[in-house]
C-alpha cells in the first residue's frame, strides 16, 4: 500500500491530465456564529469579529492519468469537495500548484449552473453554455440530453417542481452530452434509481475508453471499489493513502470500523 511520503513529483508526466504539487487552501471563519450578512458587515466596520484559520487542504500531492476513472473518499469535512473545486479551478490554493490537460466539465453538486424558475428544457441551454458550448451545439445534442435525462414532459416545467434526483439525473445528463477530457462528478451518482446509475456508469466506462478522465468523489466504499482504478483516502485535508481502489477501500473500511 502506498502512503503518501514528502518526495512529492516536481513535474507532471507525459500521459498526466491531473496533477497537484504542495496544494494547500486555508480558510478563515469567524469565531462566533452571525446570523445575517448585515449583523457581519456591522460587526466588521467595529472591528468586532474575530477570526480563526484552518487548513482545509495541506500539501496535497496527486498525479491522475489519461483515461483513469478515479475515486475519493473521506468523512463529511474531510476536503473532497475543497479538492474537486481546487480541481475545478472554482478555488484558487493558497499554496501549490495545479496543473491540467484538456476542458473540465465539472458536475459538483446538484443544481450547480441551473435556474429555479426557469425550465428544463431553457436550463439545458443554460448550463451548457457556462459549460462553453455553442447554441448550435446544444441544439445537435439536446434532444439526446432530454431523452437520457428521463425526465419526460417535466422538461418543460420549471425547475423548482423538480425532485433531486430529476435535478442530478438532467445535470449529469447536460455534464455528460459531450466527452470531456475531464469529468468531475461530486456524490452524484448517490442519487436515482439502480437502472440510472448504471446508465452513468456505463456511459463513464465510455469516457475513459476514450481516453477521458474521470474523478469522482462517493461516500459508498463499494461503487469506489468496483468503478475506479485507483483512489485516495482524504482525511482532515491529508491524503492517508493512495493506492489501487481495492487497497483504499480496504483501508478506509478498517479505519471507520475502529
Amino acid at each position: 500500500m502506498h502512503t503518501m511520503s514528502n518526495n512529492s513529483i516536481n513535474e507532471p508526466q507525459q500521459d498526466s491530465t491531473i496533477f497537484l504539487n504542495k496544494v494547500s487552501v486555508k480558510y478563515r471563519i469567524p469565531n462566533e456564529a452571525i446570523n445575517t450578512f448585515k449583523e457581519y458587515i456591522i460587526r466588521l466596520v467595529q472591528g468586532k469579529i474575530n477570526h480563526r484559520s484552518f487548513w482545509a487542504l495541506k500539501d496535497i500531492d496527486l498525479e491522475i492519468k489519461q483515461g483513469e476513472i478515479f475515486g475519493i473518499l473521506g468523512r463529511n469535512g474531510a476536503g473532497k469537495s475543497t479538492l474537486l473545486k481546487v480541481i475545478s479551478r472554482i478555488l484558487i490554493p493558497t499554496e501549490g500548484r495545479v496543473w491540467l490537460k484538456g476542458n473540465i466539465s465539472p458536475l459538483l453538486q446538484l443544481g450547480a449552473g441551473f435556474h429555479p424558475e426557469l425550465s428544463g428544457r431553457e436550463n439545458i441551454f443554460l448550463n451548457a453554455t457556462l459549460l462553453g458550448r455553442k447554441r448550435e451545439e446544444i441544439n445537435e445534442k439536446l434532444e439526446e440530453i432530454i431523452t437520457f435525462a428521463e425526465i419526460g414532459d417535466f422538461i418543460e416545467a420549471p425547475l423548482r417542481t423538480y425532485s433531486s434526483g430529476m435535478q442530478a439525473r438532467l445535470g449529469f445528463a447536460v455534464a455528460s452530452a459531450w466527452t470531456p477530457d475531464i469529468l468531475i462528478l461530486d456524490e452524484v451518482l448517490s442519487v436515482g434509481d439502480a437502472a440510472f446509475q448504471d446508465k452513468c456508469l456505463e456511459r463513464m466506462a465510455g469516457f475513459r475508453d476514450s481516453g477521458a478522465t474521470v474523478l469522482m468523489v462517493s461516500h459508498s466504499i463499494d461503487r469506489i471499489r468496483t468503478t475506479c482504478e485507483r483512489a485516495l483516502w482524504l482525511d482532515h485535508g491529508k491524503i492517508q493513502v493512495i493506492d489501487l481502489a481495492d487497497e483504499v477501500c480496504n483501508a478506509y473500511t478498517e479505519f471507520l470500523s475502529i
